[in-house]
């Protein structure tokens, strides 16, 4: 459980410094930092494999690299749609 919750945490930070690098905001607020975290640290390690330092069970660099990745598609779409 404590592990899980420790995931959470990394996973929201992941997705709130991603955030901040691309200065773009993500709808949900920190359910959405979350989910971002969650999804780029997936992304990132299936891009660029699993290396750099890890805590709480992510990769910090190819999940924080998905993040962006990420966050820069979903704004992509987000302003697609809002035309």
């Amino acid at each position: 459980m404590l592990s899980f919750i420790w995931s959470l945490i990394i996973g929201g930070i992941i997705g709130w410094v991603a955030g901040l690098i691309t200065s773009k905001d993500l709808p949900g607020g920190i359910i959405g930092n979350i989910i971002a975290g969650f999804i780029g640290a997936w992304l990132g390690s299936s891009i660029f494999g699993q290396w750099g330092p890890e805590i709480g069970g992510f990769f910090i660099i190819p999940a924080l690299i998905g993040a962006i990745i990420l966050i820069l598609i979903v704004s992509f779409i987000m302003r697609l749609f809002r035309r």
